[in-house]
């Protein structure tokens, strides 16, 4: 901080000298010796009497006598023009004293508004807070830093990098924090840095995979598994490794190696973890992904779509039907949609595999689904308070009934219902 203010002056100061010298190099010209304007000044007098014996002898005529008389006046005029400006020595001081004082105060203001003397706080501040930031993040102690705190942090770890720059750790750490502020592009590099200092080291190897996962191309997955892979090689049980492994291969909808990573990542886990169950269900879906069909699925499911009598006065003048199916043990997110604008109750929609929201999620991949009819009044398919809905039973796939009714005889009262 001080080495800034020490700048400060010295950039004020020359900016003075630039205001004041001219004032003072001017004093120092215009200096003349009072004998040397003695000495014109008899000269004048000597040459005016001059003239005027040349007029009383008529050598010459009055009119240039008056013309030679008004030029030596002049000559005489700027001869002592330096003495006459000698008398504003005073004033040049006051120029000065006024110039500095301008130069002082626009300096000032104008560095005050579109200087960075803000920002260099903030630097100096986040290097002298650099354990303690250390300390929050990596050791848990204290309160959770908060997005500015974490900026902060990232800014005295690269101050710190800049001067020495072979601290692995610090990269790693670099890395993690550029992660939670979503800045994936300084991460990498974060942790480019670190693995070339440690190309073995399996929490940066986990690190930069997390990354490139969320990065979420597919150079970066296929990269990010030859790093997870690299872990294993050395730590076989390495959970976090597992645990991104299985990731990678379920997006790739490599379902055997997920279902392989999924049931080693169980039997390391307690059942009382609240991952426990979310993997279990991870497993039983993909067992139905791989797993041969011992019974044929229909191709379509045949749903008969009617309106209890007590909700016709609460039927909307232009709602949007929806009429989806979603699985009794699986993901969240419908199997199969239909979605009508104009429609008549009762009516007759039809759900197939061509209606799939994602293709990996199909109707005929499970075994039991529930179907639901709403009419909307929004035209979105998430439940509103006061949109009408019902439900089928739980319905087998492989001993579903020709039509399929599904009564809508409800009012949603609120979205958690």
């Amino acid at each position: 901080m001080m080495q800034m203010w020490v700048m400060f002056a010295l950039l004020t100061l020359l900016a003075i000298l630039f205001v004041v010298v001219p004032f003072i190099r001017r004093e120092k010209v215009l200096t003349v010796d009072n004998q040397a304007n003695a000495e014109r000044i008899d000269i004048y007098h000597q040459r005016l009497n001059e003239l005027n014996a040349e007029l009383s002898n008529q050598r010459i005529e009055h009119d240039a006598y008056q013309e030679s008389v008004l030029e030596l006046k002049r000559r005489l005029l700027n001869e002592l023009s330096p003495e006459q400006q000698l008398r504003s020595r005073g004033n040049n001081r006051i120029f000065a004293l006024t110039g500095l004082l301008f130069t002082i105060t626009v300096s000032g203001v104008f560095y005050h508004f579109t200087g960075s003397q803000q920002q260099i706080a903030n630097w100096y501040d986040a290097i002298e807070k650099l354990p303690e930031y250390g300390e929050r993040a990596v050791l848990q102690q204290g309160q959770r830093l908060s997005a500015n705190e974490l900026q902060a942090f990232a800014l005295g770890l690269r101050t710190k990098l800049a001067h020495s720059g072979d601290d692995a750790v610090a990269w790693m750490l670099l890395g993690r924090i550029a992660m939670s502020l979503n800045d994936y592009e300084m991460a990498k590099q974060a942790f480019d840095k670190a693995l070339k200092m440690e190309p073995n080291n399996s929490n940066i190897l986990v690190n930069y995979s997390q990354v490139l996962l969320v990065e979420g191309s597919e150079s970066g997955m296929n990269r990010a598994a030859r790093l997870l892979a690299k872990v294993l090689r050395n730590e076989p049980t390495n959970i976090d490794a597992i645990s991104l492994l299985a990731l990678i291969a379920y997006e790739k909808q490599d379902w055997r190696e997920a279902k392989t990573a999924f049931e080693v990542l169980l039997a390391s886990m307690n059942s009382d973890d609240p991952r426990y169950s979310m993997i279990e269900q991870r497993i039983v879906e993909i067992e139905q992904k791989i797993a041969p069909q011992t019974t044929v699925s229909p191709a379509a499911l045949q749903i008969e779509v009617s309106l209890n009598a007590q909700l016709m006065d609460q039927l909307p003048k232009q709602g949007t039907l929806f009429v989806f199916a979603k699985a009794v043990d699986g993901p969240a997110m419908p199997l199969a949609v239909a979605k009508l604008t104009n429609f008549n109750l009762p009516l007759r929609v039809t759900l197939d595999d061509s209606m799939a929201m994602m293709p990996s999620l199909k109707l005929s991949s499970y075994q039991n689904v529930i179907i639901t009819a709403r009419i909307s009044t929004d035209d979105s398919v998430m439940p509103q308070a006061g949109e009408l809905e019902g439900q089928s039973e739980v319905i087998s796939l492989s001993n579903a009934l020709e039509v399929i009714p599904v009564e809508i005889n409800r009012i949603i009262s609120n979205t958690g219902n």
